[in-house]
């Protein structure tokens, strides 16, 4: 089988029947090597460095116009036909259904998962982003602190949403582990850990968040997800 997508003119396929993610273990990144490792799908990851600004090659633009990691290019898509997906929260949804795992069939149960899928995708990604922004890299410095606290601010009241959610619930959709859940751990880590902002948002009094990411990252799939494309 011969991969024709511009990717690949940069990023050759060794195993071209095989599902290939492009990613880096970002807060979004881990999204879809965690799914990978969760669902059990065979899969090629190729590393994009955005340091290096790889994310900006033609090639990589070819296939998410956005610059962004994470995208996927899946042979087998709908049909038997190629499909080349961006947005890890379309990742997740497409993955979800190719493999019928990690999202009910059930119309009630589906569209409130993904609700909360899009509450973390519009809101603590951009919200923890910022606090991350403000408080480990370049807007560390800045004098003007109002802009960090506005974003803690925000982050800790969403924390406080995710706190009550899981209030009597082991997941976000109580018994079942799902998609709502692997597009949160990512960020919840990161926030607390290489953002280093667990007592700037006041992390520990989330005493349901805190078991929740533990029973997260102790899943053997999410510790395997979280190394795909390291270094």
């Amino acid at each position: 089988m011969t991969l024709l997508h511009p990717i690949f003119t940069r990023w050759p396929a060794q195993y071209p029947d095989r599902l290939q993610l492009f990613s880096l273990p970002t807060p979004n990144g881990v999204k879809v090597g965690i799914m990978l490792e969760e669902t059990g799908l065979a899969y090629e990851p190729h590393r994009i460095d955005i340091m290096a600004h790889e994310n900006h090659d033609p090639a990589f633009l070819a296939l998410n116009p956005n610059g962004k990691i994470p995208a996927i290019f899946d042979p087998d898509g709908p049909g038997g036909r190629p499909l080349a997906l961006f947005e890890s929260g379309a990742i997740l949804i497409y993955l979800a259904d190719k493999t019928g795992r990690l999202l009910s069939t059930d119309p009630n149960t589906r569209y409130e998962t993904i609700q909360w899928l899009m509450w973390q995708m519009g809101g603590v990604g951009p919200m923890f982003g910022q606090v991350g922004f403000f408080n480990k890299f370049a807007g560390k410095a800045y004098e003007d602190k109002r802009p960090r606290e506005r974003y803690a601010t925000e982050s800790a009241r969403l924390l406080g949403v995710l706190d009550e959610r899981l209030a009597g619930r082991d997941w976000v959709m109580g018994a079942d582990y799902s998609i709502a859940d692997i597009s949160l751990l990512g960020w919840v880590r990161n926030l607390i850990g290489f953002y280093e902002a667990r007592e700037l948002v006041g992390f520990d009094r989330f005493g349901h968040v805190q078991r929740w990411l533990e029973r997260g990252l102790a899943r053997t799939a999410v510790q395997r997800g979280l190394k795909v494309t390291a270094a």
